[in-house]
């Protein structure tokens, strides 16, 4: 059973939430970084990213994060905004330990919170397929939308 994640404000989750595409960063046993961009839901102070079925050189179950969070569970999300307009810059980084679910009344919610979100995965979503879990330890929030 994972620790309760932290406790965020609602400009921050309210952030997390509406925004379609994070970077998590992995690394296996050995430190060795690796990052990607990934589809995300939002639910209770987790997050959930699924192994689609976007083109890969290899099975799902054998991609790079998946292999480094086995080794190693610890990783970040960052979930931002950019623009040419430098003061409406932002971004929230995540920090916190990553699971891998492979079945489960929690996997069955983060699907259907992943299909809502992204109408791509009626097609590109296989029904029962692993999905990450990331609890955070660990909330930066940075930028206008957060300014006190």
């Amino acid at each position: 059973m994972a620790p309760p994640p932290v406790s965020l404000d609602p400009a921050v989750e309210a952030f997390i939430a509406s925004r379609r595409v994070g970077h998590l960063a992995t690394a296996d046993a050995d430190g060795t970084p690796h990052v990607i961009p990934v589809c995300y839901a939002y639910d209770r102070g987790l997050v959930y990213s699924a192994l689609d079925l976007k083109p890969k050189r290899v099975p799902s179950r054998e991609l790079k994060r998946v292999r480094n969070i086995r080794a190693n569970p610890r990783v970040a999300l960052v979930v931002d905004d950019y623009s040419e307009e430098w003061d409406a810059l932002a971004y929230v980084l995540i920090q916190g330990q990553a699971t891998i679910l492979e079945s489960g009344a929690e996997r069955d919610r983060a699907e259907t919170l992943l299909r809502e979100k992204y109408e791509q995965y009626a097609e590109m979503l296989q029904e029962g397929c692993a999905t990450l879990r990331i609890t955070p330890e660990r909330v930066v929030a940075w930028g206008r939308p957060f300014a006190p």
